[in-house]
Parts: C-alpha cells; structure tokens; sequence
C-alpha cells in the first residue's frame, strides 16, 4: 500500500514543500529511509515505531520504504516524524485517506506518541498559505505562531491519536479559524531595558544614542572602565520605537528558525536587541552551519546588536560585519542552495581607549606601551570605523559627583522625540537616514547657506573621505528631524561634527 502525506523543509527563513511517500509491502521486516535526510531524520525510524505501538496501534510487520521528495534538498529536524508516521499509518489502512494534498503536517513525535513542539513553524504556515493548501496540523504549543498567518485552518493536536482523529474525522476536531493572541505587536517599550533616568552625567553619550535610535545609526563609544559606556547601550532598547507588524513577521521568522520562539508565544512584540560575548565565533556571529542558522546579526533584525569590549573581538569575528552592515542581509551559500537571513540591525560597540582601559584617564595612570595601543586600535580596521556613523569619547565621572549629578530625561521622553523623528523620515523617504546613499542623501538632506559653508569648511580642515563626508550628512539629516526642522541647518552639522570618527 502506498500513502502520501505533505509537509515541508525550511532553508534559511524559507520553506519548501516536501512529500513523504511511504510504501507498506510484503517482505522481510525492515525501514528504509530515502530522500537525502540527514541523521536527525533518519533516527525518525525508532521515534516513529515506539510512537504507533505505545498510542495504541499495530506497527506493521512489514517492509516499510520512505522517499522524502524532492531527493535533492536535504532534509534536517525532527519535524518530519509525525508526517511518517501518519504515512505509515494511512498505507496500513488505519487513516482513510491515503493521499492528504490539502494539509501540511509536521511535528516531532516522542516514544509515548506525545508531539512537541518544532521550529521554523511561522515559515512554513507562510509557505502553506503562498501554495494554496487548505489546512496546517502541528504541534499544540506552536498554535499561537501559526495563527499569525490567515485563511489556513488550523489543526493543533497533542499527540498521535488526536492527529489520526484529526485527518479521519476534522469535523469533530475543527478548530475555529483565527483564534489564538491578537497578531498585532505590543508597543510597551523593551521590558528590563533600564531608564535612562538613571544615568548620571555623560550628556554626550546619551545624546549620540538618542540620534543613533532616531536615524537607525550605528555608534562606537569609547572610555575607560566604569565610564558606562555598558550602562547606557542597555537602555537604548527602552527607546526604540515600537515594532511594526511587518517587521514583527520577519523577527518572528528568525527567532522561529533559530527555535528562539516559546511554546505558546505569536509574533515577538518587542525589537530585539543581542549583546554577544566577545569570545563568539564567526559563524556565531553572522550565521552559518551544515544546515544553515541565523546568527546573533540576523536575531537582532529591526532592533540593536550590542558589542561589549568590542577591543577584545577577532579581528576576522569583526570583519565579517562589513557586508551585512552595508546590505542588510546575510547570504550563506551551500552547494545545494543559498540561505538568505535579514540582518538590518542597529551597531553599539563599546571598548576601551587601549588594553589596560585607562589612556588618557586622569584619575587612573595608563602602562601600555604606544605599540600596544597601536595594536590594540587597528582589531577595528578603518573600513569597518568608516561604518560608524558616530563615536562618542567617554571618560569616568568621579565618585564623589555620582551623587551630585543629577540623571537625566527618562526613557519615555526620549523615545517620544526618537518615535516622532523616525515618523519623519519613514513619511518622507520611507527608510531610515542610517540607509539614505548617492543622489538619495542628497536630496533629502539640503543644506542650508551657512551650513554649505561649513561642511565645505569641515570637508578641508578634517580631511573627510567620501564615505565620511555621506556619514556626517547622514547624522546632520536625523538632527534636524529631533529638532522638527525640514532643512539641516549649521548647527546640526556643527552637532554632527562632534561625533566623528575620522
């Protein structure tokens, strides 16, 4: 007897289609499974036995083939047990429909024919919707996410037995269509983000994190130890604008793929924000694998990448930021296929002035050498510093002012003026300054005649490249739109001069 049962495979943040054929015959008993799976799907094999015996059904005593098609596109996960068993089950006769076209299956099964949770669901819901089949059964805890994308009708089951009474029987099993959390994302600002009403002193600082939020820039701040520099990065997720829904779609995908999504959750209402330690690999960083994953680039999509110590990275860890920072997007190419992950993020690196931390301190005395801080400044090339819109110096303020100074505007304000600016450039060029280039920059960013004058000024005094010059006007445009003005004036240039990193 042979069955057929759908589901599919996801590559990157992408699923495709995936039939499991399976063929019951006579002849010595054994399983074979065909169709280029990888050991996590052939170890299905023993999953799939113990979960038909133990929920109550005959394992046929016979020759059992498997084809997972198309053969040339590898399949990884768990994801695949419940479509093969379900497949074995439909050829023994024990599901009646021996060919389900109009539903997508997937689901890991465990010995005592329970179904956990998967990943990558959000995906594939997408995937079933795009090809037109008519219904999705998965896993229980993965309902919520699923129930982000419209007009499939959903089938979440438990275990083994309720998937059998879903497909023979869907009218005693049917779910209402839309139910589950509003789809809608939050827009309560980053939980546990800090106020920064609890910073004292560094106004520069926290002025270059404010633009750096409004125009989506990236910033290197730099000053000894204790300075908080650690501090402040943290609470730059507290005043981000609240995500978008489309936005909301692609971070969930990510975090899906990633199996970052917990059971019960929909879409991630929140930006993320990623602070990696400095010991993290090259694939750590920007993804990659046998199987592809995103990595900490791709998980921090529409929000902040936090690089702590940014001094103490690979030099080659750091270098692969270049491309992912001028496109957007990772590619990860493989010999089958090539593997796409958004990665348009937010850059706060934060390091020290030279390896012991203390160059230039006046409280502390610095013992490198001029070589060792040489050495130290150069693990960030000048291509990747030529991709920091801003950079803010910082130094430590004494102990006995912490308590005199004063903190400074709360988070909610700041993120009003950040929210307000970021409306502005969406309404007007419908990305952020952080990504204006060419003819674009410089129509959106007009000069007033003063301000002509000094960057013509600046241009000659600071020597600024190209790429440089594009970065100061970049910064000026997101100051005028703090400010509410439609031209950038002199003293948003003066501004935007002060956070240079040339």
């Amino acid at each position: 007897m042979l069955a057929c049962m759908r589901t599919a495979a996801v590559y990157g943040i992408e699923a495709c289609t995936v039939n499991v054929e399976v063929d019951v015959s006579f002849g010595l008993p054994c399983f074979t499974l065909v169709g280029l799976p990888d050991a996590s799907v052939r170890e299905s094999r023993d999953r799939v036995k113990s979960a038909i015996r133990n929920s109550g059904y005959d394992y046929p005593p016979h020759r059992i083939t498997v084809n997972l098609a198309p053969a040339d596109i590898r399949k990884a996960g768990s994801l695949f047990d419940l479509p093969i068993a379900l497949g074995v089950l439909a050829a023994s006769g024990l599901v009646t429909r021996r060919n389900v076209d109009d539903t997508m299956l997937l689901g890991e099964l465990s010995l005592d024919g329970g179904i956990h949770s998967a990943r990558g669901v959000l995906p594939i819901a997408a995937a079933a919707r795009q090809q037109q089949f008519r219904s999705l059964l998965l896993p229980r805890p993965n309902r919520a996410e699923a129930a982000v994308v419209e007009g499939l009708e959903l089938f979440a089951v438990r275990s083994l037995r309720e998937a059998v009474t879903a497909l023979n029987d869907p009218a005693a099993f049917r779910q209402s269509e839309g139910e589950g959390p509003p789809v809608a994302p939050a827009a309560a600002p980053h939980p546990g983000a800090g106020d920064f009403a609890d910073v004292h002193g560094q106004l520069l600082a926290r002025r270059a994190l404010e633009i750096a939020a409004a125009g989506g820039h990236n910033t290197l701040m730099v000053g000894p130890p204790g300075a908080g520099k650690t501090m402040l990065a943290r609470r730059v997720s507290g005043i981000l604008p609240p995500v978008t829904f489309e936005e909301a779609l692609e971070v969930t995908s990510i975090h899906s793929v990633a199996g970052l999504i917990p059971a019960g959750s929909g879409l991630v209402s929140q930006r993320p924000f990623r602070a990696p330690h400095h010991t993290i690999s090259d694939i750590g960083l920007v993804g990659g694998g046998s199987i592809p994953r995103p990595g900490e680039i791709s998980l921090a999509h529409s929000g902040g990448l936090f690089l702590d110590e940014m001094g103490e990275f690979s030099r080659h860890v750091l270098e692969v930021l270049r491309q992912p920072m001028e496109e957007g997007v990772v590619r990860i190419s493989r010999a089958a296929r090539t593997a796409v992950f958004p990665s348009r993020f937010m850059l706060i690196g934060a390091m020290n002035p030279c390896p012991c931390g203390y160059h230039g301190d006046e409280m502390r005395r610095c013992r490198c050498t001029p070589q060792q801080i040489t050495r130290y400044h150069t693990r960030l090339s000048g291509p990747l510093r030529d991709r920091m819109d801003l950079s803010v110096g910082m130094t430590a303020l004494p102990a006995r002012d912490l308590s005199d100074a004063a903190g400074g505007e709360s988070s909610a304000a700041v993120r009003a003026r950040v929210v307000a600016a970021r409306e502005c450039q969406l309404s007007r060029s419908g990305i952020l300054n952080a990504r204006l280039q060419g003819r674009d920059l410089r129509k959106r960013a007009r000069l007033s005649t003063t301000a002509c004058r000094l960057l013509d000024s600046a241009l000659t005094k600071f020597s600024l490249t190209a790429r440089g010059h594009d970065r100061l006007l970049r910064v000026a445009r997101t100051i005028a739109d703090i400010s509410g003005d439609e031209a950038v004036c002199a003293e948003h240039l003066a501004e935007a001069l002060q956070f240079r990193s040339d």
